[in-house]
């Protein structure tokens, strides 16, 4: 009592653009991940948390359709978020480096980066060599 092939692709498809539509709202962007530091606690929640809504969304899908096509597209959906998200957060920015273990390094990127310091920034006035008052 599966869908049509079409029908499963397309229905599919949705649960697969839902599901990014989950990670996409409840985490931050793989850029903002990428610029804390490895192993951040709030952003591994918020992945578990995701994960977890998606899941609960591709089964309930897909026990309703009765079509298991749903469930695997979906299910990669899932899997493929999810590996995004936890590859950016154990990836030290700084080196390159993936750390295994929760709270292995305690280093932001910006501690570590080497290059000449700010300068000190004056705030804009109203007077110019070129204008005259």
């Amino acid at each position: 009592m599966s869908l049509e092939p079409s029908a499963s692709l397309g229905t599919g498809l949705a649960v697969a653009g839902v599901v990014y539509a989950i990670h996409s709202n409840m985490t931050p962007t793989v850029a903002d991940i990428q610029a804390l530091p490895a192993g951040n606690k709030d952003v591994d929640k918020s992945e578990k948390k995701a994960t977890w809504l998606s899941i609960g969304v591709v089964s309930g899908i897909s026990l309703l359709a009765k079509d298991p096509t749903i469930f695997v597209i979906g299910s990669f959906a899932v899997i493929g978020m999810a590996l995004i998200t936890r590859h950016a957060n154990w990836t030290e920015t700084a080196n390159g480096m993936l750390h295994a273990n929760p709270g292995q390094s305690g280093v932001s990127a910006n501690d570590v980066v080497d290059g000449t310091e700010m300068m000190d920034v004056q705030p804009f006035t109203q007077t110019s060599q070129f204008v005259s008052s």
